[in-house]
């Protein structure tokens, strides 16, 4: 049975884990992310490679990492909290480094990957998988792969606009990322109360409408109905067979209830609406982005075994 070394590079550490091709893990770990000095996250991740290559026979390196992805060519176009991983090759970069065959994903697209294969839609050929965060983002799986768009932007939800106002003779548009995003759940609550942003969070919202505070009610309850909208709009964009929400708030056990009863006044409002979407929260937390990291390069193995076999 082989196994990979596979790498989540995220804005403060790097994740990392021995995994088998079952998708069992061996080993895991992390280390401090650089933002600024590639040089020093290239040596951090090739130390740890060849620290494990002999003793676990390592096959092949899988990295999930942040922006414009493209796997193609390994190199990392956009925009992250990480400046020093835009530009350099990734794929020739770690392959001239430690000898194994490298592939990279975009760290969202990899977290769908890994509950395609082992979590929520493992049953599922398409699904879109919706991560709600500061903002809003996602990824599309078709025939369980992800669709990437000619332009490196499918799965770009957050985009989506669900509200225009006119305003003094222009036109204010705002997105599901504005609308629906926790990030956004927070500046309303913030606006309200008349304070600064930083001192809420998700968490105390929430804690404060348990309480009874009904700014806080109110905010959570537009909340739910903007994220049923956006969730309402995939649905028939797409037709996906579920849609599958990822993100500190997926944490929530009244979550698919809540967004649920959104659904329901949309569907009674709009009668000739007969499909009703599937919501599921995702099933990996932590996990899901190496999981789908791996399963992206055992995919890409995949095609070219039968590009070069035809």
């Amino acid at each position: 049975m082989k196994n990979y070394m596979v790498f989540d590079v995220g804005g403060t550490n790097t994740k990392y884990a021995v995994i088998n091709e079952n998708g069992e893990f061996l080993k895991k770990g992390d280390f401090p992310s650089t933002q600024h000095d590639f040089d020093k996250l290239q040596y951090d991740i090739v130390s740890v490679t060849l620290e494990n290559k002999e003793k676990y026979q390592v096959a092949g390196i899988a990295f999930s990492c942040p922006g414009g992805v493209d796997s193609d060519t390994g190199i990392i176009g956009g925009a992250s909290a990480l400046p020093c991983i835009h530009g350099p090759n990734f794929k020739q970069i770690f392959r001239e480094a430690t000898g194994l065959l490298v592939e990279i994903e975009n760290d969202a697209n990899s977290a769908a990957l890994g509950e395609v294969w082992k979590g929520a839609a493992k049953d599922n050929q398409n699904v879109m998988f919706t991560i709600i965060g500061t903002g809003i983002g996602g990824a599309v799986i078709k025939d369980r792969k992800i669709h990437k768009g000619a332009h490196l932007h499918g799965g770009e939800i957050g985009y989506m606009i669900l509200n225009v106002q006119n305003q003094n003779g222009g036109y204010a548009f705002r997105t599901w990322s504005h609308l629906a995003a926790t990030g956004a759940l927070v500046k309303e609550v913030a606006r309200v109360k008349g304070v600064a942003p930083t001192e809420l969070n998700g968490k105390k919202i929430f804690e404060a409408a348990e309480a009874g505070d009904q700014d806080c009610i109110e905010a959570i309850d537009n909340f739910y109905l903007y994220l049923a909208q956006g969730i309402y709009n995939i649905q028939y964009v797409y037709d996906p067979e579920k849609i599958i929400i990822g993100g500190a708030i997926s944490s929530r056990t009244d979550l698919i209830e809540k967004i649920d009863e959104k659904i329901d006044l949309i569907l009674e409002a709009l009668e000739i609406a007969k499909v009703r979407p599937v919501i599921e929260v995702c099933h990996f937390k932590n996990d899901a982005n190496l999981l789908g990291a791996l399963f992206h390069f055992l995919q890409r193995q995949e095609e070219q075994m039968a590009a070069s076999i035809s």
